[in-house]
């Protein structure tokens, strides 16, 4: 299985509240292996199998929590 790493630039997080929702909504997709968040620099950097799950389905699970994304 090959591994992508990617950083996504998400806008709007303040709390661990964000951290969580954040981290339960990306780390229950499938083909997701790990899901770092970073409050100081606004920073998610998330580990997945890129024949599971594209990038853009981690960017709407971030979307859907209520966060810009960049990517």
């Amino acid at each position: 299985m090959a591994k992508e790493i990617t950083d996504i630039v998400v806008e709007g997080m303040s709390c661990n509240h964000c951290v969580n929702s954040i981290k339960n909504a990306v780390g229950s997709l499938k083909g997701v292996e790990k899901v770092d968040v970073d409050l100081a620099t606004k920073k998610v950097t998330v580990e997945f199998d890129p024949e599971i799950v594209k990038g853009n389905q981690i960017k709407e699970a971030i979307e859907d929590q209520g966060y810009d994304v960049t990517m």
